[in-house]
């Protein structure tokens, strides 16, 4: 297992966040800090995503995903977003 030393956030996953009320940040932030302590937790992907990781969580009521790839020691957070067009939305990001 690999320790996290960075995170580094896309552009979309910061403007997706501001958007977020307070509630919904800090589990967020909770979930990023369980992804920091064990990144092999989400579902690797492959195919168009190989590489890509998703992790699935509740907030406020709500099945979220998030996007987060592993690249040595530095956590790279794509996107996340409800389940609803979130895989094409990602390959349209990660094909860029």
């Amino acid at each position: 297992m690999t320790e996290i030393t960075d995170i580094i956030q896309s552009p979309v996953f910061a403007r997706k966040k501001k958007k977020l009320n307070r509630k919904q940040v800090k589990d967020l932030d909770d979930t990023i800090r369980k992804i920091a302590q064990n990144p092999e937790t989400g579902t690797l992907k492959v195919g168009d995503l190989s590489g890509v990781r998703v992790y699935k969580f509740n907030s406020a009521n709500s099945l979220i995903l998030l996007a987060y790839e592993i690249i040595e020691n530095t956590l790279f957070l794509y996107t996340f977003g409800s389940h609803q067009n979130f895989y094409r939305e990602l390959k349209r990001y990660i094909n860029r």
